[in-house]
């Protein structure tokens, strides 16, 4: 199987590339430094396999899978990532990511989701599992207070007005949910929000 490598952190690249190339049946290709790169080389080299990390510059890992998926392209997305957290495990099941596998599992249980999701399954670290059944709503009662005033485009001020909270307090409940929901701004997090049911 043709396999590209996505991490942005040189050293983990380099070793997680080798240590695969060491395997009979799985060549490494290419390896990208971004999201960018990475959608770049699966255009250009068609890899049955893109191994990628979720945070990256430019365009995330889950960026790139919702983008292959929109563009129905056949490579094979598996995601490594340090985050055992809901939010990112729902949004990758809906971008069709085929395995999710946590960075410090064994070298050979990445080969093996490699050859399970090669041959069309699915592979899934035990710890994330649980996640799947778990799309209950992260946020607190006053978080998606919060948020759903946002999301009518009140700033953080005229919350607080509306909520008797100050502002500072706004603010903090704001960035609590953009935590909580891996989002990159509010706008963001009210997207993510409101396409789970969560507002």
């Amino acid at each position: 199987m043709k396999v590209i490598v996505a991490e942005d952190q040189g050293m983990l690249r380099g070793a997680l590339s080798a240590l695969l190339d060491l395997e009979d049946d799985i060549e490494v290709a290419a390896q990208a430094e971004d999201g960018r790169q990475a959608l770049e080389l699966i255009e250009r080299l068609q890899p049955d396999i893109c191994v990628m990390d979720i945070e990256m510059p430019h365009m995330s890992g889950l960026d790139v899978a919702e983008k292959l998926k929109e563009l129905d392209h056949s490579c094979k997305v598996v995601i490594l990532t340090t985050f055992s957290r809901s939010g990112y495990f729902q949004r990758a099941m809906r971008a069709g990511v085929r395995g999710f596998l946590l960075k410090d599992s064994p070298i050979d249980e990445l080969g093996a989701a490699l050859r399970t999701v090669f041959k069309g399954g699915r592979a899934v670290s035990p710890e994330l599992a649980m996640t799947l059944f778990d799309s209950e709503n992260p946020l607190s009662e006053r978080e998606r207070e919060v948020l759903k005033l946002a999301s009518e485009g009140l700033s953080a001020g005229d919350i607080a007005g509306r909520l008797f909270l100050s502002a500072g307090t706004v603010r903090n409940y704001l960035s609590e949910a953009i935590q909580k929901l891996e989002a990159k701004n509010r706008i963001d997090a009210i997207g993510i929000a409101e396409k789970n049911g969560w507002l």
